[in-house]
């Protein structure tokens, strides 16, 4: 039994039909059109509404909603089911899920008696508003202002690198009311793409990521009414950071996921090919490479299960997210490159993943906190252990 099957059968029936579903969308609708939506440099509006249409997108949220009420676990190992085959669409997909829970869970009823029907459909993408051109892994620093107004808040600012920002109707804007009490003064509103104000630019040609559908968008006086507000001075910036240990933990499982397929292509590739009488696979030099890649693949998946188990027993998991995704992130970059370097100049071409996959990796290191950000948490942990006496 594979660590992946152990992990499973730990898991409840409905979670393991919700991942066996995640798995067959993925084989029909991600796997045969990934390399269509990145060549055709679109975001996969369409397939991501299907998606929402067999249910993927309600994983966690409550029931009371129309969700399924199911657990972190399950939505890390979606995840890693539909990044096997495109990284790009599984996190365009994990923050439809993500915008939508939240927006259910934190939203003022009206609006969410308005909208959420309009999400549950798919027909309303939501998207993340945290990250500008000038502040990311440092979120205090975001300047995009919230002035008090009659009836409402008046938005201005500019956000970047938003996932589905290319064709979301609603984002989450973080904003700051008072730059003098820093993250104090920032809040949380909905904002409507559809509303006065709301100036969407055009979406990043990412090399190997087009389908995350990221972009930014500009606030220029868009009044938020009171209603829109979701998290007040003071509460914003400890809600915009609960989650942050759940996404280092489902990215680093998609890491999982694109190894796992590269080590797949790369060992069919070399048993087929031959060579010297005999076949690529053959060769020690080659053979070993891809055994490393399945050896650090193995303790990728134990940091990232062992991430997902803590979070669902509502532990903390800082140190063991920061653990999966630096160790994850850092191990699929060199390991795609030697899955690549098996396979010679035919690794190149775009019949295969290994490339776009290698794309994906870099995104990952980047994505809810870069590979040096878990350096420093990580360090932190061990200053507060080891270092005082």
């Amino acid at each position: 039994m594979t660590l992946t099957e152990e992990f499973d059968a730990t898991l409840t029936d409905a979670e393991r039909a919700m991942i066996a579903k995640a798995r067959s969308f993925a084989e029909r609708v991600v796997a045969p059109n990934a390399k269509a939506w990145e060549y055709a440099r679109k975001h996969p509006t369409d397939a991501i509404r299907q998606a929402c249409a067999e249910g993927l997108h309600l994983i966690e949220l409550e029931k009371r909603f129309g969700g399924e009420a199911l657990s972190f676990s399950c939505k890390m190992r979606v995840c890693e089911e539909v990044a096997r085959h495109d990284f790009a669409f599984a996190f365009s997909l994990v923050n439809v899920h993500n915008s939508m829970a939240r927006f259910a869970r934190d939203a003022h009823p009206q609006m969410v008696e308005r909208l959420l029907p309009r999400m549950l459909k798919g027909e309303l993408i939501g998207s993340p508003g945290l990250t500008e051109p000038w502040a990311g892994s440092d979120f205090a620093a975001i300047r995009t202002t919230a002035t008090k107004v009659a009836g409402g808040w008046e938005l201005n600012g500019a956000k970047a690198w938003i996932t589905n920002s290319a064709v979301c109707g609603l984002a989450l804007v973080y904003a700051q009311t008072d730059a003098s009490k820093g993250w104090r003064g920032i809040a949380g509103f909905m904002v409507e793409a559809d509303r006065p104000g709301f100036i969407r630019e055009a979406p990043f040609e990412l090399h190997g990521g087009h389908a995350i559908g990221a972009a930014g968008f500009r606030l220029e006086k868009y009044v938020a009414p009171d209603e829109a507000m979701t998290a007040k001075p003071g509460e914003a910036f400890k809600m915009a950071l609960s989650g942050i240990n759940g996404a280092r933990t489902y990215v680093a499982a998609m890491c999982c996921g694109m190894l796992e397929s590269s080590i797949a292509v790369a060992t069919k590739y070399g048993s087929e090919r031959t060579l010297f009488g005999g076949t690529v696979m053959d060769l020690q030099g080659v053979r070993w490479k891809l055994v490393d890649a399945a050896n650090d693949l193995e303790a990728m998946r134990a940091l990232t299960y062992r991430a997902a188990r803590i979070i669902d027993a509502k532990g903390d998991a800082q140190e063991a997210a920061a653990h999966a995704k630096k160790f994850s992130g850092d191990k699929t970059i060199q390991h795609i490159a030697n899955c690549i370097q098996a396979m010679g100049a035919n690794g190149l071409r775009a019949d295969y993943p290994l490339v776009r996959h290698m794309s994906g990796a870099k995104i990952a290191s980047y994505t809810d906190g870069t590979t040096e950000i878990q350096n420093e948490r990580l360090g932190r942990v061990l200053i507060d252990r080891h270092g005082k006496a």
